[in-house]
C-alpha cells in the first residue's frame, strides 16, 4: 500500500504517493497539499493517495519533514523509564512521579513546522549544553478536528544537563534549532495494526561504528493516542491540523551523550525509518 510523502521538485514542495520501503515514486497533482487535507479531514488524506498520478517523482528530488503548517507538539513522562530518567536529572523531587500518575499528560509545544527537520537532514545539540540525547517517538498526526488520522516517526532532541538544572528550563532544553525531525512519511492509521504490536528501535553510530542501541515497546505508552489528542485539542484550534509526539522510553546512560557526526536512526515497523545526522547548534556559555 501507498503512504504519502513530502518531496522538493524544482524548488518547489510537493506530495507525493509511494511504497513505504521504496519511497516516493508518483507525484500528486499539484493542487493538493498537506494543509488542505488535514483541514477537510475525515477521510481526506486516505483519498488522496488514490489520485491519480501527477508524473513520476524526478530521481533529484529530495525527500522533506512530512509537515506544511501543522505545529508539533510533544508529551512527556508516558513511560516508565521516561519517569526514572527525568527524576534522575531533576534529583530529589516528585513532579515526574506526579505527571506520570496525573490524569492530565505532560504536553509541550515542541516545534513550528519550519523548523522541522527531515530524513538525512541534521538534528542539533546545543552548545551550551554538555549532555545531549536523542528521544525516539511516535508521531500522532490529527486533523484539523483532533482525528487520528495518520502516524509518523519522530525525534525529540533534548538536552537533558539543562533540563535538569530545574524544570522551568524545559523550553530551552526542548525547543531550539534542529531539535526535532520527522519522517520519512505519513502512514493512514487504518494500514497500522495494533500499537501494542509495534516497536520502536534507536540506533546510534559514531565514525561508522554502532555505538548505541536499544528498543522499546509502544505496549509500554501509558497513554492512549486518541487520549493525548483529547487534551492537546482540548483548548486550543489547530486549522490545518497538528503533530504530537507520543514520548520515549529509551534513555541512554547517564555517560552519553550525543556528538556532532554522530547518526541517529529510528525505526518503527511498519511505519519508517528515520535518519539524521547530528550538527552542533548555538553558541557555548562564556567562561
Amino acid at each position: 500500500m501507498d503512504v504519502l510523502f513530502r518531496v522538493l521538485v524544482d524548488g518547489v514542495p510537493r506530495l507525493a504517493r509511494g511504497p513505504l520501503a521504496d519511497g516516493p515514486t508518483h507525484l500528486l497533482p499539484a493542487t493538493i497539499d498537506l494543509d488542505e487535507l488535514l483541514a477537510a479531514g475525515g477521510d481526506a488524506l486516505g483519498n488522496a493517495l488514490e489520485s491519480p498520478s501527477a508524473g513520476a517523482v524526478p530521481d533529484d528530488a529530495t525527500l522533506l519533514a512530512p509537515v506544511q503548517g501543522q505545529e508539533v507538539w510533544a508529551s512527556g513522562v508516558t513511560f516508565e523509564r521516561s519517569r526514572v530518567a527525568r527524576n534522575e536529572e531533576a534529583g530529589p523531587v516528585d513532579i515526574y512521579d506526579r505527571v506520570y500518575s496525573a490524569h492530565r499528560p505532560e504536553l509541550f509545544a515542541k516545534a513550528a513546522p519550519w523548523r522541522v527537520r527531515g530524513p538525512e537532514q541534521p538534528v542539533g545539540i546545543r552548545a551550551d549544553s554538555g549532555w545531549n540525547v536523542p528521544e525516539p517517538e511516535l508521531g500522532l498526526v490529527a486533523d484539523t478536528s483532533g482525528r487520528l488520522v495518520a502516524y509518523t516517526v519522530g525525534n525529540d532532541v533534548s538536552s537533558r544537563s539543562i533540563e535538569g538544572e530545574n524544570p522551568l528550563y524545559l523550553p530551552q532544553a526542548k525547543v531550539y534549532t534542529g531539535s526535532c525531525a520527522l519522517g520519512p512519511a505519513l502512514v493512514p492509521a487504518a494500514q497500522v495494526g495494533p500499537l501494542s504490536t509495534l516497536t520502536v528501535e534507536l540506533e546510534i553510530r559514531r565514525d561508522g561504528a554502532p555505538l548505541f542501541a536499544d528498543s522499546v515497546s509502544l505496549a509500554d505508552l501509558r497513554r492512549t493516542p486518541e487520549e493525548l489528542l483529547g487534551w492537546l485539542f482540548r483548548a486550543l484550534d489547530f486549522p490545518v491540523g497538528a503533530v504530537l509526539l507520543t514520548g520515549t522510553s529509551i534513555v541512554p546512560p547517564p555517560e552519553f551523550t550525543l556528538a556532532a557526526g554522530d547518526v541517529v536512526t529510528i525505526s518503527i515497523a511498519g511505519i519508517g525509518t528515520l535518519v539524521n545526522p547530528v550538527e552542533v547548534v548555538g553558541t557555548p556559555v562564556p567562561a
